[in-house]
């Protein structure tokens, strides 16, 4: 009857070290796709801040500095061979 009762003890000890095993890698399972899902939540708000839409083009940047160039040629700090060549230089002619 002793050895009887020693396989049932170790059966009853097996089975819930099986049980709690499987219920500790459940958990970790579930840990882990939580975290992997946040990681990719931040990837993609990161991808579509990086996809956010550009500045102000070039051409008002041109525009502005021709602006600016034509109040210095009107001040008389610029003359109109050095105003025409800035120009042309923005506008890439």
């Amino acid at each position: 009857m002793g050895l009887l009762r020693g396989v049932a003890r170790t059966a009853v000890i097996a089975g819930t070290a099986t049980a709690v095993s499987n219920r500790v890698s459940r958990r970790q399972a579930n840990r882990w796709s939580s975290q992997e899902e946040a990681q990719y939540q931040q990837q993609q708000a990161a991808a579509q801040q990086a996809a956010a839409p550009p500045a102000a083009p070039a051409e008002d940047d041109a525009i502005a500095q021709i602006e600016k160039l034509g109040a210095l040629k009107e001040k008389g700090l610029l003359t109109e061979e050095e105003f025409a060549a800035q120009k042309a230089k923005l506008l890439g002619m």
